[in-house]
């Protein structure tokens, strides 16, 4: 009987110990910056402003779409840390008027993030900078959002995204979402 009274005060006391270490942690950025990485700050920092955009918003994206691997590839062809479809990459260099290109470029972080940051931006102007659109345009491409609201499937509301057709789709909005949060809150962009 003694034993097991014992036992309990143990495991209580080291539950106790675990939940206190975990409310310290969660109240550390540090701890917050581990499980959020961020790379490629300044190259952030420099398109984000160059192309008008939030560098959390920017940070978040490629954290979502690559956890900041330069070399990702989707099973679907998109390349480098913002995930950006080679067709989609030249169609970008030809609106910024770089010659040459080539799609293995886009693996070079710089100009990923730079293609990104300016389609980010081409969607914001094209969808009236309604954040969850925008999303759904980077995501499952412009054609199809501009489908979905024109057929009156989907409002591009926050509350109706459950309501949009692909499961990818609505996961990928979601996760940049709460990243974006969480980014916000654990760095300062200057």
């Amino acid at each position: 009987m003694v034993d097991e009274i014992s036992r309990k005060k143990r495991v209580v006391f080291i539950l106790l110990i675990l939940i206190v270490s975990m409310i310290i942690l969660s109240q550390m950025d540090w701890f917050w910056r581990l499980i959020y990485p961020l790379k490629y700050e300044d190259i952030i920092i420099i398109n984000a402003e160059e192309y008008g955009l939030d560098p959390a918003l920017v940070a978040a994206i490629i954290f979502v779409e690559s956890k900041y691997v330069p070399s990702a590839q989707s099973h679907r062809g998109a390349v480098g840390l913002m995930q950006i479809m080679p067709d989609t990459g030249i169609w970008i260099a030809e609106q910024l008027g770089i010659k040459e290109f080539e799609e293995d470029k886009l693996f070079d972080p710089a100009i990923n993030i730079m293609f990104g940051c300016w389609y980010v931006a081409n969607l914001q102007k094209e969808f009236n900078e309604q954040l969850i659109v925008v999303l759904a345009a980077y995501n499952a491409g412009r054609g199809n959002v501009k489908k979905w609201l024109e057929d009156n499937n989907w409002d591009g509301r926050n509350t109706s995204i459950d309501e949009l057709p692909f499961d990818e789709t609505r996961n990928f909005i979601k996760q940049v979402i709460a990243v974006y949060k969480k980014y916000k809150n654990i760095y300062i962009f200057e």
